[in-house]
């Protein structure tokens, strides 16, 4: 589930979600709807989350820890 790799790649990464919403430009209310799978991020919302988290877009679908 995309939405749980988010929200893992930005904890192991140290970020809050303010932090991530200021990187991204994606405001942190919206960030917490797509973690808690309220909402279903387009495509240029994950392209600026993957540029913000410095990882590629395909990682947010292939992620694992």
């Amino acid at each position: 589930m995309i939405t749980f790799f988010i929200k893992e790649m930005r904890e192991k990464k140290g970020l809050s979600q303010e932090d991530l919403a200021k990187l991204s430009g994606v405001s942190s209310s919206h960030i917490g709807y797509i973690e808690n799978g309220e909402r279903e991020p387009t495509i240029s919302v994950l392209c600026k989350l993957a540029k913000a988290l410095k990882v590629s877009i395909l990682d947010l679908f292939e992620y694992h820890e």
